[in-house]
Formats: structure tokens, sequence, C-alpha cells
């Protein structure tokens, strides 16, 4: 196999793997910093040395398609097509599955993991329910080697992570790599927050009245109503944010020509108010990805690999999505977590060749909590730049248009919510309005030499992908089931039969017992099968 390069972190991270005498690593980078291509490796290392069935558990459906996708550039064959109760294919390194699948399937997966390698991207979210983490900790208590990930540090608010060690209710990392690190490396962008003001009326669902600006001091409950009313698409708050950060988003596309747009909303109705506001405002025909929708992984896939300016989505999009084109942002969800916030704003610090030392912005309502979230992330960012701007010349390098569109507008928004609402403008902070590019740091690369991994077999894979284009394993095995599917389809019409026995027949001529366990191998011998069946018809 080609040299993989890895960024310094990531050489450091296996090292610290390869010395751990434990079985459970947790490794905490920044969203962006790489975890994906530290986890893979690690997994192809381990499976090289030793072969063993792997599992990679990751948050959403989604993820599962960008893992396997990831995983097969590496020579790593992953089906993310897995069904419980089936085999894992014996021509597949393993699976990509979901917290919410291994939850239902915990004991299935427990005696096909026994000694195998396991990755949990996102670890935390084995405690968004019970069931997910007693799941987790039952189907891979036998792996010799668990790999947690996670974009930022987290607590144990409500219960302890499966396989995770705690200090005082706080998860301690066996490597961490925080935002400020890869900020100084170069590894990802700087984000700048456009904090917007407003003034905001509503009526509470006790029948009160309430009107408040973002400064205005509330208890928990009306902070959150605030906060809402800010973000409805029937104020004029939502539509006025949008169409300054379209704005922002065209003055990067002079430079970035495929740069786009995300917009996080707070539920599916909002997300397609939010899309009508982008059209009827701006113009703009943005792509809706909800999880309600079967077909929002391939417009997600579709829009990343487009140069389509905006994307409107709730939560599929906002944690471990890799979209490197993102730009700008609209945080435009009720959802105040610093964990969300955070996985958010890492859709736009993924540095392309193309754009390194140019700004992503995220433009913000001006709630508190955000705010506090938001000055975290600033001032590793103020706290670099000065540093930097010690031994650089002045006005060295490419104009950052984003910047420059800031500068020219040194005004922050104030706008209302209420059908009566009037724009009103507050001062911004300055330290938005630099016009030259952000520093950074040249990208040091590390090569690593990876072993083709073997399959559970132990022989080595007879296809691995090339980088010249060939279909990923999993890609080709989803699209032979297809073909062979509508092949039944056929055969049940032209022979008057029901698609039950003709599939039972199609097994016995091929050999097989069933399709979820078919290798490529397994399945274009039940096409000939079906094929020649036709013929004979």
């Amino acid at each position: 196999m080609p040299a993989l390069l890895l960024r310094p972190w990531q050489q450091r991270a296996l090292i610290a793997l390869s010395a751990h005498p434990h079985p459970d690593f947790l490794a905490v980078a920044t969203p962006g910093a790489g975890k994906t291509t530290f986890a893979l490796a690690a997994l192809a290392a381990e499976l090289s040395d030793r072969p063993g069935p792997a599992v990679v558990v990751a948050p959403t459906a989604h993820l599962k398609v960008q893992w396997a996708g990831a995983a097969a550039r590496l020579g790593l064959h992953l089906d993310p097509e897995w069904v419980p109760g089936t085999a894992f294919g014996a021509d597949m390194h393993g699976i990509v599955t979901t917290y919410q699948q291994v939850a239902s399937a915990a004991a299935d997966l427990a005696t096909r993991v026994a000694d195998g390698v396991v990755v949990l991207d996102e670890i935390h979210h084995a405690g968004d329910e019970r069931a997910w983490g007693d799941g987790t900790a039952l189907a891979f208590a036998g792996a010799r080697r668990r790999i947690s990930l996670s974009g930022t540090p987290f607590r144990s608010d409500t219960q302890a992570i499966p396989f995770v060690r705690y200090e005082m209710d706080e998860a301690v990392p066996d490597v961490e790599y925080g935002y400020d690190t890869a900020l100084a490396d170069g590894v990802v962008r700087p984000v700048y927050f456009p904090r917007v003001d407003g003034d905001m009326e509503w009526v509470a669902p006790d029948g009160s009245h309430h009107q408040a600006t973002f400064a205005d001091q509330l208890d928990r409950t009306l902070t959150a109503q605030r906060l809402r009313t800010a973000l409805s698409v029937e104020g004029d708050w939502l539509p006025t944010v949008l169409t300054r950060a379209n704005q922002a988003l065209m003055r990067v596309r002079r430079t970035h020509p495929s740069a786009g747009g995300l917009a996080i909303t707070m539920d599916t109705e909002h997300a397609r108010g939010v899309a009508r506001l982008l059209r009827e405002r701006c113009g703009v025909d943005a792509v809706v990805a909800t999880s309600e929708d079967p077909a929002a992984s391939a417009k997600i896939a579709a829009f990343a690999e487009s140069s389509r300016p905006w994307i409107v989505a709730v939560r599929m999009v906002s944690e471990g999505v890799d979209i490197p084109r993102l730009r700008v942002g609209v945080y435009a969800t009720t959802t105040a977590t610093e964990l969300f916030f955070r996985q958010a704003v890492g859709r736009l610090v993924r540095v392309t060749t193309d754009t390194r030392g140019q700004r992503s912005v995220m433009f913000l309502p001006d709630d508190p909590r955000l705010r506090a979230h938001a000055l975290g992330i600033a001032e590793a960012r103020r706290h670099l730049l000065k540093r930097r701007e010690e031994d650089a010349e002045e006005g060295d390098g490419v104009e950052d248009p984003l910047a420059a569109m800031l500068a020219d507008d040194a005004e922050q928004m104030s706008l209302f919510q209420a059908v009566a609402s009037t724009a009103t403008t507050d001062t911004a902070e300055p330290e938005w309005f630099d016009t030259n590019p952000f520093p950074q740091a040249d990208v040091e690369g590390v090569p690593l030499e990876l072993l083709p991994p073997p399959t559970m077999s132990g022989a080595v894979p007879p296809d691995p992908v090339d980088g010249a284009g060939r279909p990923a394993r999993h890609v080709t095995k989803a699209q032979m089931r297809q073909r062979n599917a509508d092949l039944a389809r056929v055969l049940a019409r032209r022979a008057n039969l029901d698609h039950r026995a003709v599939n039972a027949e199609l097994n016995k001529k091929a050999g097989i017992r069933r399709i979820a366990d078919a290798t490529v191998e397994d399945l274009e011998r039940r096409l000939r099968v079906g094929e020649r069946w036709l013929a004979g018809l």
C-alpha cells in the first residue's frame, strides 16, 4: 500500500496507542483535526499485526457511509449495510454500525466481536440514552482493543460512559489535541463569531407577555423562550441574519468559488422554513437534509462534492460530517450545550490546501450561553494571532475576502422579532475586521507505511482500493445486491412465482444461505444463475 501522510499529532497518538497497556484508549481531538484518519490507521495497524473482526460505531446512519468510504481509501473494507443477526461478510474486514443499532443487537455483536478491534466515534453518544450505553458495554466487553474518539472533552453528567476513565466526573483522554494547538499547527481554520443582538417580544405558555434583548438578564425558562423567538421564521431577526450570512458567502465565493454555507436549525419544519427564507430573501435554492428524509445521506454527499451555496440541516451535518468547503454558518438552533456548539462550529474549520489561512464565520444569536461558548474558541484564536503578528510582515499574504467584507461594515445588527419590529444596530468588536489573512504555520506530514490489512480469515484482500476510481467493496456489494433484487422481481413475474420462492431457489443454486451474508463473488455467481434461469423462460 502507498504511504499515508500523517499529521504530527496523529503520529504521536499512534505511538501512544501502541505503548498503551490497557484495552481502552480515548483520543480527544478538535473537530477537523483528523480523528478519522488516526483511527483508521490504528485499525489497519491492529489488524495487520493480529487479524480479527473490526467494528466502527458512528452516531448517525450518514456517518456510517462516510466512515466506510474513508476506510476503503486505506484498503479497509467495512460494511455499512450490516443487518443484525447476520454474519460479517467473509470478504469484509468488518462493519460500520450506529449506537442505536448496537443497543438493539448487543448480544449478537458480543459473539462476533470477541477478540476484535472496535472504534467508538464520538463516544459521548453512548450516554445519550441508557440503553445505548448498556448496549455498548455488553457488545464490546470482549474486544481486545477499544479506541474511543471525541471532538471535545466531556463529562458524565447523568451516567458514566463505558470504556472511559474519569477523574472528578471528567473524562480523561489518553491523547488530547485542542483547537488552540490545531490552529497553531495550521490544521484548522480560525472561526469568527458575529453575534447578533435583537429585541424580542413573545407570549409565554402561561399567557404572560415579555419583551427583552439578549443583553437582558432572564431566568432559564425565559432565556430559552427569548432564543426561540429570535429564531422564528415569522419574525425579522432570522431573515435579516440569513441575508447577512449569504452576503458574506457570496463575498467569499469571489476567491473560493465552491465555498458553502450551513444553517443549523431546530427541527424539520424549521429547516424547511429557513430554506424558504433563503429562497425568498436571497434567491438561493438550498439543500435541506433532515433525518426524516431517506435520501438525506445522498443529499449531503452530493452537496459535499458540488458547488451549491447552502445546505440547511438539523443535526445531520452538525457532527462528524466532512464538508471542507463550508466557510459560513448560521447557528439557528435552540440547542445551547457547549458540546453541541463546538461540534457545530467544527463543520467550518476544515482546511483545504487552496484556502489555508482564510477565515470562516459563524453567525450567532447573542444569547449569553452561546456567547460564552464562542469566547473560549475566540480567545485561542486571539492569543495565536497576537503571537504570530509579532513575527509577520504587515500586509503579507493574500487578502481574505471575508475579512475585507467585515472591515467594510463595522457594525453589529440588532433586530426585532415581533410583527412590528424595527432593525437597529450596535457597534461590533473591531478585531473581526482585520483585512490580512490569518497567519498559518507550514503543515508538516509524517509518512506511515501501512501493510495491507488481512481479512478475518487472514488472507490479503484481492482488490484493495487503489485510489484510481475503483469502487469500494461495500459500494460494489450494494450495487450487486440491487441487481440481484431487480432480477428476482423479473423472474417472479415471468415464472409466476412469489418472491420468496424465487430467492430461495437462487440462493440454493448459487450455494449461499442469504443475501446479507454473501460476498461479492457469491453475489456475482447468484446473478449468473438468475440470468441463466431467465434465459430459459
